[in-house]
């Protein structure tokens, strides 16, 4: 951990406080300095060419001068704070894993550091830096994967405590590959025995024509990301296996009907092209000691005109149901990059009929040497 003394933890703060004109005004500004014991791994929290720093600047709206293992932020009080928090935060989970962060790491630290600020007093969250605040899903091959906002950290709860969970919202907010990754925990805990993947076969705008081989054959293409998000969690040959024994099973939503699907955790990805009636008969198909997750984006259905989605209507019709979770994302949520969420951002105001929209603001670049 950054450390004051040379060996460990947090510099004593090198801080200097002072007025700094800012937006026509005087504000008072706060130096902070963090020593870290670990030259690799400060590397690893700095980012390749600083591109962490650069991220927490830019998001925080501080300064930060990295030179080795030695971190000086400047900034207002509050923000300065925030970043030591932040970069101690991301340090212990480099010591703990040992694994370069990305981008998401470092948002889904910030986020946690707001939340774990709001939740508990000063003096605790300076004594325990990384202390959890965002629940987690663990995987063997994966290892604990965190929740990165206040959304996702909703999700997961949802997923542990209700039998069924409907989760909506934009693309790269994780639905998917979280809905996977509490699949397998739970497969590999020995909680449920079988894993039900599923997906309504509707082309995004295009005909793609005849399909050769057999029925799985046929679906691949439709379930390529719930085929990614297994690997990640699972190692390869596990995820192989498991296809050739039934453990985990590719079922086309068109051949659910009259099933009852029991000991099972079933997951119908992109359920907004579901119709209403292959949305109840879905529905219906749950079994003793199973779980269900629906994912969809209700802001790309691709049903043909006219046609009602059966996510929507399901949402509608079973808002209060006892059992049933509902967990919706926004585009403030996307983890998948940056410029998605601002995309996302872009395309909503857009069906609001707000084209100014703020895009955010343009991005700083550093210098690659």
């Amino acid at each position: 951990m950054p450390g004051s003394e040379g060996s460990s933890g947090r510099g004593g703060p090198l801080r200097g406080r002072g007025p700094a004109a800012r937006a026509g005004g005087l504000i008072e500004t706060e130096e902070v300095s963090l020593t870290f014991d670990d030259n690799r791994l400060a590397s690893l929290v700095f980012g390749q060419y600083d591109q962490n720093v650069a991220h927490i600047e830019r998001r925080l709206g501080v300064t930060a001068t990295a030179l080795g293992n030695h971190l000086v932020v400047k900034g207002g009080v509050e923000a300065a704070e925030k970043a030591r928090k932040v970069f101690e935060r991301l340090y212990a989970r480099v010591r703990a894993s040992g694994l370069p962060l990305t981008l998401g790491d470092v948002d889904g630290a910030i986020q946690e550091t707001t939340q774990q600020g709001n939740l508990f007093p000063a003096a605790e969250v300076s004594a325990e830096p990384d202390r959890p605040v965002f629940d987690q899903i663990a995987t063997r091959k994966r290892g604990a994967v965190r929740a990165r906002n206040a959304a996702q950290d909703s999700y997961i709860k949802a997923l542990r405590s209700h039998e069924l969970v409907f989760a909506e919202g934009p693309a790269g907010t994780g639905k998917t590959w979280l809905a996977v990754g509490h699949a397998v925990s739970l497969l590999e805990q020995g909680h449920v025995e079988r894993l039900i993947l599923s997906r309504p076969a509707v082309e995004a705008g295009e005909r793609l024509g005849f399909l050769p081989g057999d029925m799985r054959e046929k679906v691949d293409p439709y379930l390529r990301p719930i085929y990614d998000a297994l690997y990640d969690f699972m190692e390869s040959r596990h995820v192989d296996r498991s296809l050739q024994t039934g453990i985990i099973e590719i079922a086309p939503l068109a051949f659910m009907r009259g099933r009852t699907l029991t000991n099972a955790v079933v997951l119908l990805d992109e359920a907004q092209n579901t119709t209403s009636m292959q949305m109840k008969m879905f529905l219906t198909r749950l079994g003793e000691n199973s779980r269900m997750i629906i994912t969809g984006d209700p802001s790309q259905i691709d049903l043909p005109p006219g046609q009602k989605s059966g996510l929507v209507e399901a949402v509608r019709v079973l808002d209060g149901v006892e059992g049933i979770g509902r967990v919706t994302f926004r585009d403030v949520d996307v983890v998948r990059h940056d410029l998605v969420r601002r995309i996302v951002t872009a395309y909503e105001a857009a069906s609001h009929g707000e084209p100014d929209a703020d895009r955010g603001p343009p991005l700083r670049r550093r210098p690659l040497s």
